[in-house]
């Protein structure tokens, strides 16, 4: 005799608690603080709550009772955050803002030419001014700043002591701020 079908596990579903309605807005104050929180707009975070509440309805979200409801809602919103901010991706208007004769001012997040010539001047100057100060001063500004250097490899390395490497750090930013 083959009891192997009668000892197969029923479809999960059939056996999902069901979250009645009581239960799931008990959680609602809490799921829109979390919302907020990620998404920083507080019509966004109802918005996602309202498509939690609306999948658990229509039966798209089926809790199975593997965690508590509260775990269990936060999962399923977490996913609606990121559809919200996959479909929103983009779609930033240009309107919001002030457009003097027309013409839409959009900034771009990398330095202009301008900005990176004067960065590359400002860089050469401390260089230079790192240079000139005394060798004791000088070897520790190259190895512990612009080389990143451990403290512990800079003192192995000049054969100092880790309180005079920083009384002489301290003499060269004071040099160079001068």
């Amino acid at each position: 005799m083959n009891l192997a079908p009668a000892l197969a596990a029923p479809h999960a579903a059939s056996f999902a608690p069901t979250v009645s309605w009581t239960e799931m807005v008990s959680h609602r104050g809490y799921l829109v603080r979390f919302a907020q929180r990620r998404l920083r707009d507080p019509l966004l975070a109802e918005d996602a709550v309202h498509d939690v509440f609306e999948a658990v309805l229509s039966g798209r979200a089926v809790f199975a009772g593997r965690a508590a409801l509260r775990s269990w809602l936060t999962a399923v919103l977490k996913n609606k955050i990121v559809d919200s901010v996959r479909r929103n991706a983009g779609m930033d208007s240009l309107d919001d803002g002030d457009d003097e004769g027309g013409a839409l001012a959009v900034e771009c997040p990398q330095p202009r030419p301008d900005q990176i010539a004067e960065q590359h001047q400002l860089l050469m100057l401390a260089l230079k001014r790192i240079e000139a100060l005394p060798p004791g001063l000088r070897d520790v500004m190259r190895l512990r700043v612009l080389e990143e250097q451990s403290t512990e490899e800079v003192c192995r390395e000049l054969g100092i002591s880790e309180d005079n490497l920083f009384v002489r750090l301290h003499r060269a930013r004071k040099q160079l701020l001068s």
